[in-house]
């Protein structure tokens, strides 16, 4: 069901031997491309033909009347109603801590330098559809957007046949909660065009985030530039760190947890130990038998991008799963908190057996929209500071440029830019001071 990747005794570039789901994401561009044009030239009337021609659905208007907001969060199960609520409640704590404070800063006497934080105008906060409903995708993008003070937002999901040509009712229900009253019943790559270039009520964003399939990352890719991003989001993953001490049976559950997503999911353990993969092996067998998406997952766990990796130790587990950049990375050994103070790259990083992936897409208050295919070597996760902007606040009187003055003309002409000089030199008379 899934295949054995033997590292032990190699010294091949991790890199190079761990399993990946191949995305073409520069192809989906020029497909999309189009359907972004006509969004651009049209508005309304082509998110309307496009989303009867991709989604089977023939809307009047993109707008999700407040009506069926209000609807939705009435006849929502009491039960979803109060696990969304503890979800916004946890992300609420968790990125309320994470705004970042307005810093002065006395350079010299009479001269300062203030950073400021300031929000993004205006934020489109797309929700996927597809094989699944994802409200907590609406926990996830809202709660930090709003905690970082974003004073406009709205959300884009796929329409559904289904529900009369509205999103499933369960993410207006979330949205709802929220306090969200913008919403708008289209999906894919032209969502993300309708927030770059407006369309009817909706007006154009500074900021379009949120996870998508390939049609979303290509449009985010290809109007990244007159939108800000947070990332193009692929398939989901998740890396397991595991050694002797792991239960075979945590580990099983974890991986299929995330192979569930879709076939493209990519499960990963890493392990020292061969009794541990063969344990973990005969679980698989039995769990995914027993779940509901049996098929899916098993595409998933057989596909290249999934794979038991065999390494001598956890010093090479630890290379191999900081090469990997996994966007969810469990270890659960006999030391995970020293091993996970020595990851450089992971999207999110959970801890022992009573801390899986699970945990984090939901309720744990940390956010599940994470950078995926190794962007965890350079890139962060969804937080309060994707929305804000550094802004640079100078401030120097008389005295303090007259101090720096001929530091400032010297530069200037290293790099023969002289003007830059004289723009100092006019406010004295034309010398340096």
């Amino acid at each position: 069901m899934i295949s054995r990747i033997d590292l032990r005794g190699s010294t091949q570039d991790p890199r190079e031997a761990l399993p990946r789901a191949e995305l073409d994401v520069e192809a989906a561009v020029e497909k999309v491309r189009p359907i972004c044009d006509d969004v651009r030239r049209r508005g309304v009337a082509a998110l309307i033909e496009i989303t009867e021609r991709f989604d089977g659905v023939r809307l009047t208007d993109i707008r999700v009347p407040a009506e069926a907001l209000r609807r939705a969060l009435d006849e929502l199960d009491p039960q979803v109603r109060t696990a969304l609520e503890e979800s916004i409640r946890r992300a609420r704590l968790v990125h309320r801590d994470q705004r970042r404070t307005d810093i002065t800063t006395e350079v010299v006497p009479g001269g300062t330098v203030t950073e400021r934080w300031v929000p993004v105008e205006r934020v489109g906060l797309y929700v996927p559809g597809g094989l699944a409903v994802y409200p907590s995708s609406v926990v996830m993008n809202v709660v930090p957007a709003q905690e970082a003070g974003v004073p406009s937002l709205a959300v884009a999901s796929p329409p559904q046949e289904e529900f009369g040509g509205l999103p499933h009712p369960t993410i207006l229900a979330a949205c709802a909660l929220l306090g969200v009253d913008e919403v708008y019943a289209v999906g894919g790559a032209q969502a993300v065009a309708m927030f770059a270039y407006g369309a009817g009520e909706c007006r154009p964003v500074s900021m379009v985030t949120g996870p998508g399939n390939i049609w979303v990352a290509a449009a985010k890719r290809l109007l990244k530039g007159r939108i800000g991003i947070d990332s193009e989001a692929g398939p989901t993953e998740i890396a397991i760190l595991a050694d002797a001490t792991a239960d075979p049976v945590h580990v099983a559950a974890d991986l299929i947890s995330q192979a569930e997503h879709d076939v493209l999911a990519a499960a990963v353990l890493v392990t020292d130990s061969e009794e541990l993969a063969d344990a973990v092996e005969r679980e698989l067998e039995v769990q995914v038998a027993a779940t509901k998406h049996s098929e899916r997952i098993r595409q998933s766990l057989a596909g290249k991008q999934s794979g038991i990796v065999l390494v001598d130790d956890l010093e090479q587990g630890l290379e191999v799963v900081n090469a990997y950049a996994a966007e969810h990375l469990e270890i659960q050994t006999a030391n995970a908190r020293e091993l996970a103070l020595r990851v450089r790259n992971a999207g999110a990083i959970f801890l022992g057996p009573w801390s899986p992936v699970s945990l984090g897409d939901y309720c744990a208050g940390s956010n599940h929209v994470l950078p995926t295919g190794g962007c965890a070597c350079h890139s962060s996760g969804l937080s309060v500071q994707t929305f804000l902007k550094g802004i640079h606040v100078v401030d120097y009187n008389r005295e303090a440029l007259a101090d720096v003055a001929g530091h400032v003309v010297t530069l200037a002409n290293a790099e023969d830019l002289p003007a830059h000089g004289t723009a100092i030199t006019a406010r004295f008379g034309g010398e340096v001071p």
